[in-house]
Parts: C-alpha cells; structure tokens; sequence
C-alpha cells in the first residue's frame, strides 16, 4: 500500500479530531474528549502533527508539542499517534514515529516522551522493540478544566 506522510494543516482538523475520538474510543475513554475543532483553530500554536494519507484520505496522525522538563530541558512530547484499523500492518504508524524521532534530533530534544495504557500489550511490546524505556514509577496527576476553575486549597 502506498502511503504519504506530510506535515498537518489546520484543514486537516477535522480528520485529525475524527481519529483522536476514535483514538479515545479504543482506549474506552470517549466521554473525556472534549476538544473541538474550533478549540484547535484557538491552540495551534501549541501543537504540531503529520498526517498519513492514502488515495488523498487521512489514515494516520501524530500530535505532538514541546514541553520543557526541568531534570532534562527541551523534550517533544508525542500526544497521540493513530492509525486506522483498515491500514495498520502496512508501515504507517512506523513512518510517523520516525518524523516524530526526526522532528526531535532537528530541535535537539533531550527527550522524547509519550504515555501507552497498560493494557495496550501490542503497543508496549512495540515500543521495547523499538528500546524505550517504560516507567512503572510516575503517576498521572490531572485536572480538567472545571476542577481547575474550582481549585482552592
């Protein structure tokens, strides 16, 4: 299968917020998406991504930003990576982590970093194959935005 994988624009919104639903529906967590198109048009400074493409279809995405970390500096955090079930196995997702790991060394990140669930077998072996380290240690510690706009201590 033929593929191509170029950098994201703002009319790839639309695609891109259909797969980080899909996304969030595999990892049965589809209530807690509520970003919308009109949001990302308000945030693209703060992000960035590629898309795949087939036959002028989106198939694929990584987003990503870059965070700073106090222990190691600049680091790119990789926020989502999806491919559609119908063009997996095809070399897609590996296509868009090596732009992710390319972005990377160009702005000399001293890390890069992103989150696997623990049930998700398949993508953890990946990522060992691939020698990343996995953490077992960190906890996630979150707020939303109306627990923000409610926060007192």
């Amino acid at each position: 299968m033929e593929y191509t994988i170029r950098k994201g624009t703002p009319d790839d919104f639309e695609a891109v917020l259909d797969m980080i639903k899909s996304l969030a529906l595999f990892e049965k967590a589809s209530e807690k998406v509520t970003n919308t198109i009109e949001q990302m048009q308000r945030d693209q400074k703060y992000f960035d991504f590629f898309v795949a493409q087939v036959d002028g279809e989106i198939v694929g995405m990584a987003l990503y930003f870059f965070a700073y970390y106090t222990w190691v500096g600049k680091s790119l955090y990789l926020d989502d990576l999806f491919v559609k079930e119908a063009h997996r196995g095809c070399g897609i997702g590996q296509a868009l982590i090596e732009k992710i790991f390319e972005i990377a060394k160009a702005e000399h990140c001293s890390r890069l970093r992103w989150q696997v669930l623990d049930w998700n077998k398949p993508a953890i072996e990946l990522y060992r194959k691939m020698g990343a380290t996995l953490d077992n240690e960190w906890i996630n510690c979150d707020f939303d935005q109306n627990q923000i706009q409610e926060f007192r201590l």
